[in-house]
């Protein structure tokens, strides 16, 4: 066995932050009438700690008040104005210099979006996103600001025509040669991403009989096999992620990054929407801040550090539709919590989901995908390594786990009762349980920054590997 040395949990910390973590943002729509002023929400977003904001246009107000706060801006060019962009490109150039070139650096604008969720629009804009993607590219030259400024525009998982199982991930036929292979052949020239908009609620809320709570919210659970690749998944987060990488990789633009620039679980809903609820979006949003800040990409691309907008900062009361739609925020228009979740890796170091599913529509555990076992209904876990997180990471939560985290480590050193087999596996695997049932098998106590995951059956075969 290496030998295990880091004592410090802040060093474990900084060492996935700086190697293998994401990066988490916020959403700031105003469609209400009783939001904070633009200087006070800023405040409120450096309070928290966050990184990034995107917002929905390029009002001179939040714009100007983002100015010098060190916070990375993405903004959107509305899908109303995609005819115009595309169009003309004079428009698009006008457009530029208004709302980008009057503002950047000293608001850090770093991306455009330019649309939001074209292909679901009723107005039938898609024939004019990619040219308009075009134009504005085109702008952002003529100001030398292509380099530092990205542009892109949201896709919903709409846009797929398959996403089960992840593996058989594809978009719509009739997307992929008049939009998506432009799009992506775009994003590849100017080095941009995709930005994508997922939300696990709509998946749960539709399937609550064949898909785990715990596994929709990033809880503990036994995970779920793709039937197509053999990759085990534990949110539902993840799958639907790679389901967007296996559309991207079946289409050869495996090069192609992905930001999750919209995703959220709203605090209330109407009695047919399943899940809606405090608890449950805390626990979505605040396991799934843990997820991207400690590091670890998805089970198809374990190297993809991902960005994620949460959605989002406020609830929103003049928006329409169903309950739920008003009340995604993080914050109440009087600035205070819905939930406490931290945004930040220091927040993350007192943050303890509350591990129980609450499910306040159904008021039943829904039995997981392919037949697995709920946590809610077994007795005993365990918590194994994860040979999939490469040695890197399986070293650094070993030596955490051994030092720091107290974990009986005496029965792995050379001599001893367990320590052979003598793989990087098979230690880390008793260490991580050792420690994690030490702390009382809580939420996160299994995790090490993606180095492990819980099982249900008694783990002799993990000691072997």
């Amino acid at each position: 066995m290496e030998p295990y040395f880091l004592s410090s949990f802040l060093l474990l910390v900084c060492m996935f932050t700086s190697a293998d973590a994401g990066s988490i943002g916020v959403n700031y729509g105003r469609i209400a009438n009783n939001l904070p002023s633009a200087a006070k929400v800023v405040q409120l977003a450096k309070s928290q700690g966050l990184e990034r904001i995107k917002v929905y246009d390029t009002d001179p107000v939040v714009l100007k008040a983002l100015s010098g706060c060190g916070i990375k801006v993405t903004v959107d060019l509305p899908n109303e104005l995609l005819y115009s962009a595309a169009k003309n490109p004079s428009f698009a150039r006008t457009w530029v210099q208004k709302n980008v070139v009057a503002y950047h650096p000293s608001t850090q604008i770093e991306a455009i979006a330019v649309g939001n969720e074209v292909f679901v629009d009723p107005h039938n804009t898609t024939k004019f996103l990619i040219p308009a993607m075009r134009n504005i590219h085109q702008a952002l030259v003529k100001f030398n600001l292509h380099s530092s400024i990205k542009v892109s525009s949201p896709v919903a998982l709409s846009a797929l025509q398959s996403s089960y199982p992840s593996s058989a991930g594809s978009f719509r036929p009739e997307l992929i040669e008049p939009v998506f292979k432009p799009m992506l052949d775009f994003l590849r020239q100017t080095g941009s991403y995709l930005m994508v908009n997922a939300y696990p609620f709509f998946a749960y809320e539709s399937n609550s009989d064949v898909i785990s709570l715990d596994y929709a919210l990033l809880r503990e659970n036994p995970g779920v096999v793709d039937s197509g690749n053999g990759l085990r998944y534990f949110s539902l987060f993840d799958a639907q992620i790679d389901a967007v990488f296996a559309a991207l990789s079946a289409l050869k633009y495996d090069d192609i990054k992905i930001a999750v620039t919209e995703t959220g679980w709203p605090s209330k809903g109407d009695e047919n929407e399943i899940g809606s609820g405090v608890e449950n979006a805390a626990a979505y949003n605040g396991n799934l801040v843990r997820r991207v800040l400690t590091g670890g990409g998805t089970p198809l691309r374990p190297q993809a550090d991902l960005t994620v907008y949460l959605f989002a900062l406020f609830n929103e009361n003049e928006k329409d539709g169903p309950t739920s739609e008003r009340n995604y925020g993080l914050f109440y228009p009087d600035e205070q919590k819905v939930y406490d979740i931290p945004f930040t890796v220091e927040g993350l170091k007192s943050y303890k989901d509350s591990n129980r599913s609450s499910d306040t529509r159904s008021h039943q555990v829904a039995a997981p995908v392919n037949g697995g076992v709920s946590k809610s209904t077994t007795g005993n876990t365990w918590c194994v390594a994860n040979p999939d997180a490469g040695k890197q990471k399986l070293q650094a939560a070993l030596d955490f786990a051994c030092g720091e985290g107290g974990a009986d480590c005496r029965p792995i050193q050379p001599g001893a009762t367990c320590y052979d087999p003598n793989t990087l596996v098979a230690h880390s695997s008793f260490a991580f349980n050792s420690y994690y049932q030490k702390q009382g098998r809580g939420m996160g106590d299994c995790y090490f920054g993606g180095a492990a995951y819980v099982v249900t059956q008694e783990p002799s075969a993990y000691f072997i590997l």
